[in-house]
């Protein structure tokens, strides 16, 4: 599925940001978050040692699956359309966002949607009274509601883990997340966020790193433009290999072949290969 840029430049609710996400042993958390924490500061939002919180997101897709084929197929200008909460159901609300990829560049817009008005009736009534913080935030929501409706777009999965996270101090924009306990359920509905079905857990070696021996964490590091030094030296000191690790289409693949849904046409071979 593609979208031109200025389509998506009107929008000033959007980050354009470079994203590179590892797979790590969780033996080697420690010494990278101490590695990081001299150029960094702990979420504001996180809670606990280490800072975490729990992220839990409503994947959409169409009917046949068009954005996780657009991931699979690798294609060079694709977008996806989720919602997201943070903590358990009900504590925060609901962010309805918009991630568009060209190249290694991703352009996301968020909407805030309070909780109890996020439903499926919203879809189709975009025209129930939102109060946003801006005109532009109003539009990134519309925008989120024709793409839904303009492509049939509808609930597919449930992802759910836990993010534990780091914000550069001198650097305008520069992230560092951990995520872990990554699970996944499929899903028809637009409200229940999990609360009616059983998670599976997608922390798996076949899964998480396409056949090697370890089930680890996924580091994602996260700049605008230039990547700042130490995020540089990051990747050096620890010889990280950069993996293509979409959590959305990690679980389409696992519950195609070993879940109960059908999905795709999809074999434990293509785990490997993708």
């Amino acid at each position: 599925m593609a979208t031109s840029a200025a389509t998506t430049a009107k929008y000033e609710i959007r980050m354009d940001r470079y994203e590179s996400k590892y797979i790590i042993p969780r033996t080697l958390v420690p010494e990278i978050r101490r590695f990081v924490r001299p150029f960094c500061i702990p979420d504001p939002y996180s809670r606990g040692e280490p800072p975490e919180y729990i992220v839990t997101t409503l994947q959409l897709d169409t009917p046949d699956l068009a954005f996780h084929n657009a991931k699979l197929n690798d294609n060079n200008t694709r977008f996806k359309l989720r919602a997201r909460t943070y903590g358990l159901p009900g504590e925060t609300a609901v962010y309805a966002e918009v991630k568009r990829k060209f190249g290694r560049t991703i352009v996301k817009s968020r909407a805030k949607v309070p909780f109890d008005a996020w439903g499926a009736a919203l879809m189709s009534e975009p025209r129930t009274p939102l109060t946003f913080k801006s005109r532009s935030e109003e539009e990134g929501f519309l925008d989120f509601v024709r793409l839904v409706r303009e492509t049939g777009a509808g609930p597919v999965v449930l992802v759910r883990y836990r993010r534990e996270s780091y914000f550069g101090f001198n650097d305008p924009y520069a992230r560092v997340t951990f995520d872990r306990r990554l699970e996944y359920q499929p899903t028809e509905s637009w409200d229940s966020w999990g609360r009616n079905g059983r998670w599976r857990a997608m922390d798996q070696p076949l899964i998480q790193n396409r056949g090697h021996s370890f089930s680890g964490c996924v580091l994602e590091i996260k700049t605008l433009n230039d990547a700042p030094q130490w995020m540089l030296e990051l990747v050096m000191e620890f010889n990280l290999d950069r993996l293509g690790h979409c959590k959305y289409s990690n679980a389409i693949w696992q519950e195609s072949v070993y879940g109960s849904h059908t999905f795709g046409p999809y074999t434990a071979d293509d785990l490997i290969s993708s």
